[in-house]
């Protein structure tokens, strides 16, 4: 459960009853896309039984391009990954820069400053070598998200007196909803770490019963929270539903909020820095293993993230152009494609129609948020 889920209530306003199939239809096909991408891992021997012959996103895309080049598929998706994944780790910066400079409005401060403050605490990230550490981190993570869910929910059931079924819109502006849908959609995805994760599970069998509960929970969880948080506020509701909460509330749930974004951060950070590191050390080169060349390309990306952070412009337009692209991409198009490719002669009619679907779908997503982003940046440029 990410951020995004702050934003669900206010697309909930701009989307209506829709909203709600929305958040169901979207968890279906996410969950969709992430069984088949781990299927694209897999192969059949001699006697019927899967073996595990790809490791990597990178692994499949390249067992898919290899008539046109051995590394290109590779290349492709690791340069989107990275891209993503960065974007991920600047957008946590920037937002745990906003959210101090609102819980001490009082310190003549920047947000500029306090994002350099964040950074610091964030400096021991380049010592991080294992995704045990990481999974502790984002355990805390979940445990700081759940507060703050709790705190919010606490808050609209004291106002239950005030719900009322005539907020939801019947009516619906096609931009407004092409927003909501981004957020829904891109509130679901992690398939960028699915291959990595089932790889580290003790039991990869119990992976798929694994996806299917992670996401119908995330699914009513997503409704439950978006609903209630709607019917408190209706058209008063915020794009960040946290900023609807009385002032004494307020500040508590913004601490929470940075600490969540502070312990959010290591992930990405390390996905993109491994990424990385593997592409470079992959030759000969001694000098590429060693663990002080890992930690400055750590320290490395850990700099770029808060350099980009402080001096590029609306970085939250361009958040949303890159968003669309890489997140539609790894989400939608990218596995459905893998797997059209590689499992075409072993998959049935309707497997097959419903590829097909997922890819068309993805490239609408993919095309509507870059018109939209697009057109606010050049709003922005004027």
């Amino acid at each position: 459960q990410g951020i995004f889920v702050l934003g669900l209530p206010y697309a909930l306003l701009h989307s209506g009853y829709s909203g709600l199939f929305l958040i169901i239809l979207a968890a279906a096909l996410c969950c969709y896309t992430g069984k088949i991408l781990i299927a694209c891992l897999y192969e059949e021997d001699e006697d019927g039984q899967l073996i595990r012959v790809r490791d990597t996103y990178e692994d499949i895309a390249n067992a898919c391009c290899k008539k046109q080049s051995s590394k290109l598929g590779g290349i492709v998706v690791n340069v989107t990954q990275v891209m993503e994944l960065i974007m991920t780790c600047i957008l946590y910066l920037v937002v745990s820069g906003n959210l101090l400079s609102h819980s001490f409005p009082y310190v003549p401060m920047t947000e500029k400053t306090w994002s350099v403050i964040a950074f610091v605490t964030l400096l021991p990230c380049v010592f991080i070598k294992t995704l045990k550490i990481v999974s502790k981190l984002s355990q805390l993570c979940s445990l700081v998200h759940f507060i703050i869910i709790l705190v919010v929910m606490t808050y609209c059931l004291t106002q239950i007196h005030q719900w009322s079924w005539a907020k939801f819109r019947l009516s619906i502006e096609f931009e407004d909803f092409l927003v909501s849908v981004g957020v829904i959609i891109f509130s679901y995805t992690s398939q960028i770490f699915l291959p990595k994760l089932e790889g580290n599970m003790k039991d990869p069998g119990e992976f798929r019963c694994m996806l299917n509960w992670t996401h119908f929970f995330a699914c009513v969880l997503k409704t439950t929270f978006a609903l209630t948080a709607f019917l408190t506020w209706g058209e008063e509701t915020k794009e960040v539903i946290t900023d609807n909460l009385p002032s004494f509330l307020q500040t508590l749930v913004n601490l929470c909020l940075l600490t969540k974004a502070l312990l959010s951060y290591p992930l990405p950070f390390f996905a993109a820095t491994e990424i990385v590191y593997a592409c470079i050390s992959r030759g000969d080169h001694s000098n590429y293993r060693s663990p002080l060349f890992a930690l400055g390309v750590r320290g490395s990306f850990l700099l770029l993230t808060l350099l980009m952070a402080m001096f590029i412009p609306h970085f939250a337009l361009l958040m949303g152009l890159t968003g669309s692209v890489t997140g539609a991409a790894m989400t939608f198009l990218l596995p459905s494609l893998f797997h059209l490719k590689l499992k075409w002669k072993k998959l049935s009619f309707l497997e097959k129609c419903a590829d097909i679907s997922v890819f068309i779908l993805g490239f609408l997503c993919s095309l509507a948020g870059m018109v939209c982003s697009i057109k606010g940046l050049l709003e922005v440029f004027g």
